[in-house]
């Protein structure tokens, strides 16, 4: 991956974030499933991110979050060596927030390649904050250098999370959060998967875990958080796997080694 490919990413990220606010404050919602909402917003960032992509890159994969595009080729996620580059595309990751006219929502653009995602676009809007990052090179905030906190000790840390749309009292995801709740100084529900590992990336989060999301919803922010020195793993220990997200990112060695059996 280079400039050419985060350039263009960069163009299509603000694209989509240009028809997220133009529609705002007049967005049409509905339900994919119950309590699970989009929007009119979703769908119009989402073609003006494809169309920029696809306009530069024409011979890429494409998988988005709405309008069907759910799956990535066989080949892209068996990681053929002849698979295209594929983009993966949140045209609106925290579309609960949005529609609620809160902060805390996100476009969110990746490219795997290779088997592995490679280069991570984030951009939230309404603070005209870009989060990015390529492998291998670093992650920066509007060109500042990030880097994951120094927060050993989970009685210390700030932690997020993330639960699934309709989750019940009875779900595992829910145990979890009490048993962290417990051991941290604070835990958080911000509604937003792309912007939560971004802030572990930044420091402003010691951790974040879910096991919920989509891959669309983590695999921008797999990149930025990586290249920012944070650890990221499956949320039992086991290897991450960019398709099935269910995982946890800490700021370092020590605080991801805590976290772990609270999570498994």
């Amino acid at each position: 991956m280079d400039q050419q490919h985060l350039d263009v990413a960069v163009e299509a990220a603000r694209a989509g974030a240009k028809e997220l606010m133009a529609r705002r404050d007049d967005r049409v919602v509905s339900e994919k499933s119950p309590k699970d909402l989009v929007t009119d917003a979703d769908l119009a960032s989402q073609h003006a991110i494809r169309q920029r992509l696809q306009a530069a890159f024409p011979d890429y994969a494409f998988v988005g979050e709405e309008e069907g595009e759910n799956d990535p080729p066989e080949s892209v996620r068996r990681g053929d060596p002849d698979a295209p580059p594929c983009w993966v595309v949140d045209p609106l990751d925290g579309t609960v927030n949005y529609v609620h006219r809160l902060q805390s929502f996100a476009v969110s653009i990746a490219l795997y390649a290779r088997g592995k995602m490679r280069l991570g676009v984030i951009l939230d809007p309404t603070r005209d904050e870009l989060f990015t990052a390529i492998d291998g090179q670093g992650a920066q905030a509007n060109g500042r250098v990030m880097e994951s906190s120094d927060c050993q000790q989970i009685g210390n840390s700030l932690i997020a999370c993330s639960f699934k749309a309709g989750v019940q009292s009875d779900d595992p995801e829910v145990g979890r959060f009490v048993r962290v709740l417990e051991q941290c100084r604070s835990l958080r529900r911000l509604g937003s998967c792309a912007l939560n590992m971004c802030y572990v990336a930044d420091g402003r989060l010691d951790a974040y875990w879910a096991t919920g999301v989509a891959a669309w919803d983590s695999a921008a922010g797999t990149v930025i958080a990586r290249e920012s020195g944070a650890v990221l793993t499956a949320y039992n220990g086991d290897g991450f796997d960019d398709w099935n997200p269910k995982f946890v990112v800490a700021a370092n060695t020590s605080l991801h080694q805590s976290l772990l059996p609270l999570l498994s």
